[in-house]
């Protein structure tokens, strides 16, 4: 067999691990079922007039399939529209544990990382606590968090959505842009979201 490439949508789980949805009826997927070893590409380098003087990185890792309902909501919150089949019998979540990664950080600016150099900071009860946050800010404080991609990110337009929070920062979402707001300083547990996010907030309507 031969290498197949192909173009996949990907959510990343709080410790940095690829999450993927995909169907069994494509290529990859079958790829995937004889072997576990995948590759991600993913390309930094658009809009730049020489391409490879921008950064992209690529993981190396294995795939698995996963029923964790968790990581489903995660996936579907960066890509809303996936919830249109992810009820189909032959689509399934994927979460890939990586195990190294090949990052190229412009001309002559590449080097190999293992898996303990991409973990990300953790804060106990974050991912736990993380959908009900989410839901929270978006149904009880939708203007909050319209102040905070105006006034924090300056993304323009309203209709913005919180995506998702992790120990350094919060993930937006407007109708297919995104945008990413980052701590001063990681979360240390889950509890202190609420401190951070009020905070961040006031400083947001200060500066209205």
């Amino acid at each position: 067999t031969r290498p197949y490439v192909s173009l996949v949508l990907v959510a990343v789980d709080h410790d940095l691990s690829p999450l993927l949805l995909i169907s069994d009826l494509a290529e990859h997927t079958k790829a995937i079922q004889a072997d576990a070893r995948v590759s991600l590409l993913f390309d930094g380098t658009a809009g730049l007039d020489q391409p490879l003087t921008g950064p992209r990185v690529t993981l190396l890792g294995r795939a698995e399939r996963t029923t964790d309902e968790r990581l489903k909501v995660r996936f579907l919150a960066r890509h809303p529209d996936s919830a249109m089949y992810v009820g189909f019998k032959d689509f399934d979540f994927y979460r890939v544990a990586v195990e190294r990664a090949h990052l190229v950080g412009g001309f002559g600016k590449i080097r190999w990382i293992d898996g303990a150099g991409l973990r990300a900071p953790t804060a106990a009860g974050l991912a736990e606590a993380e959908a009900g946050i989410v839901e929270h800010m978006n149904e009880d404080h939708s203007d909050a968090v319209q102040l905070l991609a105006t006034k924090l990110l300056g993304l323009a337009g309203t209709g913005w959505r919180m995506t998702g929070i992790d120990p350094e920062g919060i993930d937006l979402r407007k109708e297919g842009q995104v945008g990413r707001l980052d701590f001063d300083r990681p979360l240390a547990v889950g509890t202190e979201a609420r401190k951070v996010l009020v905070a961040l907030v006031g400083k947001a309507r200060a500066a209205a």
